[in-house]
């Protein structure tokens, strides 16, 4: 069986060959690996034999992007949603946010007249900066973890579809994407529960460029076996607020993207980090196909989910990155023993790690 094949298997609920894998690599992992004796003339995604290969548009309001200092460590920079932020250069953390660009919906309608679709929010030859996501949804979305060599434009895309690869179309959405981009958490919240329809706006309008990025994309001949979509909707202790907020304001657009790719034969999975147990009935409903990346520590028990939910969703993570780390390789050992087994029978699984791969995971141990 090819990639494409193998993937699909999974998402179908049956078995194949082998389970598939992918994963999300910090860029500083990457530079620690290649230190460690990591093939310096080959990705890590073809190294390690990842099924799946990511494209995806532009979806910000393409602000420019200028540095305003930098430092040994940091750089501080403007983003392309309008904002301000300092990034380590090693990337080995997220960015730190000292200004978001959107406070009130007065900010949002200046905003929002800039996310109108146009050709030139795709990359199509290749080697064009990927703008459309802030920097923790660049990371996370695998879009550029462990990049591979046909990641890139349009004919990446074909040589990525020859060599059998299971090509998704990415975005970021809803909740995860709007407070990481433009409004920051405690204001977004603030908004969901006093000004619904404001939040609703900013969620469809995203909705809008996502799907508009991706009819682009396949009449320009780009062509896709799934969806991955990224929106974090959780913490450690729980979601970001309660079912009924998200019944209300979120479902509805996710029920619509879903419905959307659905129709179209496209499995979609979906990203979320955190402890979102009370939505997955909700993402079951909206027609969802793939839950990822299942955080451990944040209480997503794969093996738990897989009972439960298994029948009616598949899933893609849950292998704890801590244990990864742990001096003792049998305590990786047996993460992989208790879990695999489990969550590979019947099909409805891709392996993944239950968050990105820090540094502090050596090459030979991973």
């Amino acid at each position: 069986m090819n990639s494409r094949e193998r993937v699909l298997a999974a998402l179908n609920h049956q078995e194949s060959d082998r389970v598939p894998i992918h994963d999300s690599l910090w860029p500083s992992t990457v530079e620690r690996w290649r230190g460690e004796g990591a093939p310096a003339n080959l990705s890590l995604a073809e190294y390690f034999g990842y099924d799946m290969v990511m494209f995806g548009g532009d979806v910000s309001p393409r602000f420019p992007v200028r540095t305003v200092s930098e430092d040994d460590e940091c750089v501080i920079e403007t983003t392309p949603y309008g904002g301000l932020r300092r990034n380590r250069k090693d990337y080995a953390s997220v960015p730190e946010w000292l200004k978001f660009p959107c406070d009130s919906r007065k900010d949002w309608e200046r905003i929002k007249e800039r996310l109108t679709p146009s050709r030139d929010r795709i990359d199509w030859t290749g080697g064009q900066p990927i703008v459309g996501l802030s920097h923790d949804e660049r990371e996370d979305s695998l879009q550029v973890r462990a990049r591979a060599e046909w990641r890139v434009g349009l004919e990446g895309c074909k040589r990525a579809r020859a060599a059998g690869k299971f090509v998704c179309y990415t975005a970021p959405v809803g909740f995860g994407h709007i407070h990481q981009a433009y409004v920051g958490t405690e204001r977004l919240l603030v908004a969901v529960a006093t000004e619904p329809e404001w939040v609703i706006d900013m969620y469809e309008t995203n909705a809008d460029l996502v799907i508009a990025n991706y009819e682009m994309m396949v009449d320009g001949g780009f062509v896709f076996d799934g969806v991955f979509l990224a929106c974090d909707l959780g913490y450690r202790s729980g979601t970001f607020f309660s079912p009924r907020h998200f019944e209300e304001q979120l479902h509805p657009t996710f029920g619509r993207l879903f419905g959307y790719f659905g129709s179209r034969g496209l499995p979609v999975i979906l990203h979320s980090d955190g402890r979102i147990l009370e939505f997955v009935p909700y993402f079951i409903k909206e027609g969802l196909t793939c839950l990822n990346p299942l955080e451990v520590k944040a209480g997503m028990d794969l093996v738990a989910l897989k009972r439960e939910f298994g029948d009616r969703l598949a899933f893609m993570g849950g292998i704890d990155v801590r244990a990864m780390a742990a001096p003792d390789p049998s305590v990786i050992e047996e993460e992989i023993k208790s879990k695999i087994p489990v969550a590979k029978k019947g099909g409805g699984y891709i392996y993944h790690s239950d968050h990105s791969v820090p540094n502090n995971v050596s090459f030979q141990r991973y």
